[in-house]
């Protein structure tokens, strides 16, 4: 057995890991963004000591068995270290199957997802996904380009118009910003949060999970 797939191997996944009585879905590793303060921008991929660097794609069956049983679980919160929308067909798959059983579905995203798709996925998400948190990071395009870096031109509105879109479709839209990042006005990011009719949530920079 070649030497690289034997470290593949022993490298353990994790695509379902429990924090705050809750149930997390990692379920890909790339991401639109690459913000300078992200984890594995910094040499680790790990959220609380959980190991949560993949090396590939994982499939809707291998989410769904890695996860369990549920029943325990308060919510399903889709969220790792990459974008969970990138990897939307699992996505929706999977939070078809445990909304099936009751659970209540979150999705972490940074809202650039119907930019990436070039289509409004809003309608899809509503179908399975009851509640939203956006990473909003910054009050002024310049500030989130800086911090977040975006891999495509036109990022900051597309989240906004994201988060306003999501809310229309009937989801709980909540918009992050991090105290702490600098620069970062944590009142101007809340104002706008709510004239897109989004609740807003204070975070803390280096606080992760």
């Amino acid at each position: 057995m070649p030497v690289s797939t034997r470290r593949q191997r022993q490298h353990e996944e994790h695509l379902a890991y429990r924090l705050h009585g809750n149930c997390y879905l990692n379920i890909t590793y790339h991401c639109t963004l690459r913000c300078a303060f992200c984890p594995k921008f910094n040499g680790s991929w790990e959220v609380r000591d959980i190991d949560l660097l993949l090396t590939r794609e994982p499939q809707a069956d291998e989410v769904l068995a890695a996860i369990g049983d549920p029943s325990g679980d308060r919510e399903i919160v889709f969220c790792g270290l990459g974008e969970p929308t990138l990897n939307l067909p699992v996505l929706l798959e999977v939070a078809q199957v445990l909304k099936s059983q009751g659970k209540p579905i979150r999705l972490n995203t940074d809202g650039l997802a119907n930019l990436v798709h070039g289509r409004d996925v809003t309608p899809e998400l509503a179908e399975v996904v009851g509640a939203v948190s956006i990473s909003m990071n910054a009050q002024d395009e310049a500030l989130y380009e800086r911090h977040c870096r975006p891999k495509q031109a036109g990022a900051f509105e597309a989240m906004q118009d994201f988060a306003r879109r999501a809310g229309e479709q009937g989801m709980a839209v909540t918009l992050t910003a991090i105290d702490g990042l600098e620069g970062v006005d944590i009142a101007a990011c809340e104002r706008i949060a709510h004239s897109l009719g989004a609740s807003f949530r204070r975070r803390v920079l280096d606080v992760v999970g």
